[in-house]
């Protein structure tokens, strides 16, 4: 910092004495702002750090609120083998019985013998009338058309409703097969000559190859038939693919491990939420065990309103505990999956009310004397409930990106910070200008001190001298 040559001539106003002067003012004036911006920097990270876990806390609730956590399905077949089953939101719960009596097959006919692909199917011009089921096509053709010809034909006529394949049966012999797309009894396949010049291979020479049939089967006893072995208006919501002849059990049922996995996703959002918000707001004498928004009351308020509503949602469905939900001393949730799908064998209804909201009904409490007479001890009720879910993501709601809540708390910290550096570089630069002022005076002082020890040095060797000649 400066001259490095200050106080060469005196060295009495060194570099030293200088730098000693502006540590003194830098941790008068500077080191104090430094700390501040230190403070609002932790609380800067600490901000962005329990920002981020209350949000992750808030979309695993969202997540929770959504429409189908509670009407997911999962489905359970004794032989996949024989049929797969899949059923939608809200579909029925229920077991069943398939019985597969016969897979519905599509029509499939074959026409006679060509020489090659590329032989004529036609002494001259002329249109040909092609049946799928209930649909005509009219394909026209000429001399010239050959059996390849004909098959880009009706590809691009009744591609939607039949496919062709030309198949080599051996040297010299081959032939044009017509699959029906869909199947079923309704999907006959002929052909008719409209002008007498179609090759016999196309009219009399056509052969059937498989013969369409509809899909039999029964469900729960009860005799049904089918044109497609994929059947979906049986029952609403559920489809039933057929894959072979036999007899198995089917189930419908609440997707329960769907549900277990959103409420332990959230358990875990939330005590990595509130574990953190303990840490950063714990009081303490000692400095290193203080949190950092320790006495901050915008965050200590939403640590404890975010402990009070875990503790008082449900209203009159009871608490959390009631449906599985624990709380532990130091505020953190667990579920008790037995306790919850006891409540949801018990009435699935009433515990979806109690999470989303809705219809919410209490049974009746009875209670049993010892001479086994059953008398009501406490009276059951129906209340419409807002939802547990629903309740606590309102209130995190309140605390997640996009609160004005945490947005103007966020902003104040910027904005304190930018006035700190702001003062930080302010007193830098008056310290920078009164002591590049003071280094310039600091050098002339030392150059007068200079000339004078100069002066008294050669004072001094002149009297030596006279002293020396006396």
């Amino acid at each position: 910092m400066g001259v490095s040559s200050l106080g060469v001539g005196s060295s009495i106003l060194t570099q030293d004495v200088l730098d000693q002067l502006r540590a003194a003012d830098e941790a008068k004036f500077v080191a104090p702002v430094d700390s501040r911006i230190s403070d609002n920097e932790a609380k800067s990270t600490a901000f962005d750090q329990m920002d981020a876990l209350m949000d992750n806390a808030y979309e695993s609730l969202k997540s929770l609120t959504e429409y189908g956590v509670f009407e997911a399905r999962t489905t359970s077949v004794d032989n996949e083998d024989l049929v797969q089953v899949t059923a939608s939101e809200s579909s029925d719960i229920q077991d069943f019985t398939l019985e597969i009596q016969t897979l519905a097959t599509k029509e499939i006919e074959q026409s006679g013998q060509f020489t090659s692909r590329t032989d004529s199917i036609a002494t001259g011009s002329g249109s040909m009338e092609l049946s799928v089921g209930s649909k005509t096509f009219t394909i026209e053709y000429t001399a010239e058309t050959t059996l390849e010809d004909l098959k880009e034909l009706i590809e691009e006529e009744a591609g939607d409703s039949v496919g062709t394949t030309i198949v080599q049966v051996a040297d010299g012999d081959f032939r044009l097969l017509f699959s029906a797309e869909d199947t079923g009894t309704n999907q006959e396949i002929s052909i008719s000559d409209n002008d007498s010049t179609l090759s016999n291979a196309l009219t009399s020479g056509m052969r059937n190859v498989q013969t369409a049939v509809d899909a039999e089967f029964t469900f729960n006893g009860l005799d049904i038939t089918r044109s497609s072995n994929t059947v979906e208006d049986l029952l609403s919501g559920v489809k039933i693919t057929l894959k072979d002849v036999g007899t198995t059990e089917v189930s419908i049922q609440q997707d329960r491990a769907s549900i277990e996995e959103k409420i332990t996703n959230f358990v875990d959002k939330y005590n990595s939420a509130i574990y953190q918000l303990g840490v950063d707001t714990k009081s303490s004498e000692k400095l290193d065990e203080r949190g950092v928004f320790s006495n901050d009351n915008t965050i200590k308020s939403m640590n404890t309103a975010i402990k009070n509503i875990i503790s008082t949602v449900g209203g009159d469905g009871g608490r959390l505990q009631d449906f599985g939900i624990e709380l532990d001393d130091d505020g953190r949730l667990s579920l008790d999956s037995t306790v919850f799908n006891d409540k949801l064998d018990d009435d699935s209804d009433s515990v979806h009310a109690y999470f989303i909201g809705g219809t919410f009904t209490k049974a009746d409490t009875l209670s049993v004397d010892s001479n086994g007479v059953s008398t009501i001890s406490e009276k059951g009720f129906t209340v419409e409930l807002e939802g547990a879910f629903t309740e606590l993501e309102n209130t995190f709601a309140r605390y997640s990106k996009g609160s004005a809540i945490l947005d103007k708390y966020q902003d104040s910290i910027e904005t304190r910070l930018d006035s700190l550096n702001e003062q930080r570089e302010s007193a830098v630069e008056r310290l920078n200008n009164s002591y590049a002022i003071m280094q310039k005076r600091f050098a002339a002082y030392d150059s007068i001190i200079s000339r004078f020890n100069t002066a008294s040095d050669m004072f001094t060797q002149m009297i030596n001298t006279e002293i020396a000649n006396s």
